[in-house]
């Protein structure tokens, strides 16, 4: 798939002040500082689309951009920014949640993880929660080009491991590196494919 075009339409905190229509809308998500921003302008082919910052946690709205103006990708806010305080992070909660389960358009949600750390388990209990609520979701490794190919593959295989103890099959697994532009392609696939099925 090639995108042609990406415009920002609107950013808040009700999901039921979202975009009108039936488009299918795919969401990013993931912990603060895992290079969500960074990813979602190299999805695009834009430098600051998605406003990056030094400073995690950084995104606190649901911000929609049309994308080909057939499909909407959404960038949700960050979980888990401890410095945010209780009710912050309580708030952004509600924001995230109520997206989540309420958004019919909702086609799929990408949860990014850091694919340096071991498995976290602030992420893993997300993904339980997605689970449950039966939420389609696919994962997307981060800043693959910060490790070792073999470091890499260890970690991965640490990862589908730990998921497997709970899960009967793994969700869809990309890896990307916004820097050397690397699973571009293959997200922008999968998309692609999905909105075909819904198409026929």
């Amino acid at each position: 798939m090639e995108i042609k075009s990406a415009e920002f339409v609107i950013s808040n905190t009700d999901v039921k002040k979202c975009p009108e229509g039936n488009m299918p809308e795919y969401a990013f998500i993931g912990r603060s500082n895992v290079g969500k921003s960074s990813l979602i302008n190299m999805l695009t082919n834009r430098k600051s689309l998605a406003l990056t910052s030094q400073k995690p946690g950084k995104t606190q709205l649901i911000n929609h951009f049309i994308i080909n103006k057939e499909w909407y990708l959404v960038d949700l806010p960050g979980y888990g920014y401890a410095q945010r305080g209780k009710e912050g992070r309580e708030k952004l909660r509600r924001i995230i949640e109520d997206y989540i389960l309420e958004r019919e358009q909702l086609t799929n949600l990408f949860v990014l993880l850091d694919s340096r750390h071991a498995p976290q388990e602030i992420d893993l209990e997300f993904m339980e929660w997605l689970g449950e609520n039966e939420i389609p979701f696919s994962i997307i490794f981060t800043k693959i080009d910060k490790i070792s190919k073999s470091k890499l593959n260890g970690n991965l295989t640490v990862y589908k491991d730990k998921l497997l103890e709970t899960w009967e099959e793994l969700p869809p697994i990309f890896t990307s590196s916004s820097e050397k532009r690397e699973g571009k392609e293959e997200v922008l696939s999968y998309i692609h494919e999905i909105n075909q099925q819904l198409i026929t």
